[in-house]
């Protein structure tokens, strides 16, 4: 018996299934993953581009600041060597008898810039609540908010010429009527205030920003319970708000130690240690700016930059003791 045959077939075999013939539409799903790699790839390189580049400038800024301590400390050198530890503990200042003491100076700067600090917080905190809940908008809003901008575009030496020409005749009217013993207007108390004004904006502008952060639902939460607006900001805003609020007033801070030329024209200028308030005195940055071109002595001039230096470090100490209690207040 014959054994039968299958028909041979000359009709390709299908293909397995998942298996896509070469075509053009596969050709145009390769090249666009090719392409989505591509970019891929080059994304990820720009992300480490930009990444170094900001360890970079971060390194910069470090190996700056590590410079001007370390340049202020070689100056610094012939007046360490010379006087020590005592150059900080020491009340009298006479170049002409090589005799430094930074002493009167410093207590003239902390002295001045606290006070200027007392003076100016209950000022920033008022313009910054009532920028941040009472009126954040409106036409007086934006003519606060341009003119607090103002007061901290406005160059230092024209804020001595009105201390001058205005702050000084009402301080010393009021030392007259308060008894003071000598009423000159000019001294510590005329520079708080002038640095007070000047510092203002620092605070109130960064306070506005934070008590704008405030979470809407914490307060409405609030004023669902029957909190009061008062309530509100005392017991939820100034809260939440706390650590940027102090953030605000260390910038205030730094900025009030480091200031020259308004605190220059109306601080009195005198080597003494001041005796209250009301009496003139110096301050470390006006001690360099009324006397570093009249230094025609080596440790003269090098007393003077350790003054900087002094100032360099109390301002780097204030700021790690503001940075410990903002971080306390933030892990509370």
């Amino acid at each position: 018996m014959d054994t039968p045959f299958a028909p041979t077939s000359t009709a390709a075999a299908p293909a397995p299934a998942g298996i896509l013939h070469p075509g053009p539409a596969s050709a145009h799903l390769a090249a666009r993953a090719a392409a989505r790699i591509r970019r891929s790839f080059r994304q990820i390189r720009t992300e480490n581009v930009f990444r170094n580049a900001l360890v970079i400038t971060g390194l910069l800024l470090v190996v700056l600041v590590l410079g001007i301590f370390l340049t202020l400390v070689v100056q610094s050198l012939p007046s360490i060597r010379l006087l020590g530890l005592k150059f900080l503990w020491g009340k009298t200042w006479n170049p002409v008898k090589n005799v430094y003491g930074a002493f009167p100076f410093l207590v003239g700067t902390l002295l001045s810039s606290f006070l200027a600090l007392l003076i100016s917080i209950p000022f920033s905190m008022a313009v910054a609540v009532f920028l941040g809940e009472y009126q954040p908008n409106g036409w007086f809003s934006n003519l606060l908010k341009n003119a607090v901008e103002l007061i901290a575009a406005v160059p230092s030496v024209i804020y001595g010429f009105w201390a001058l020409a205005v702050l000084v005749p009402l301080v010393r009217r009021f030392e007259t009527r308060i008894g003071v013993e000598q009423p000159l207007g000019v001294g510590v108390f005329s520079a708080s205030l002038i640095l007070a004004v000047m510092i203002i904006p620092y605070a109130a502008s960064l306070g506005r920003s934070m008590i704008r952060m405030v979470p809407s639902p914490l307060k409405e939460a609030a004023y669902g319970l029957g909190a009061t607006r008062w309530e509100v900001i005392r017991s939820v805003v100034l809260p939440y708000t706390r650590s940027g609020l102090f953030a605000g007033i260390l910038l205030s801070l730094g900025r009030a130690l480091g200031e020259t030329m308004a605190v220059t024209m109306v601080i009195g200028n005198t080597s003494i240690l001041p005796k209250n308030i009301f009496a003139p005195g110096n301050t470390m940055a006006s001690v360099i700016a009324n006397e570093f071109t009249e230094a025609d002595k080596t440790v003269y001039l090098s007393a003077l930059i350790e003054l900087g230096l002094a100032l360099f470090l109390v301002t780097v100490v204030i700021n790690m003791i503001g940075k410990k209690i903002i971080d306390r207040f933030t892990n509370e």
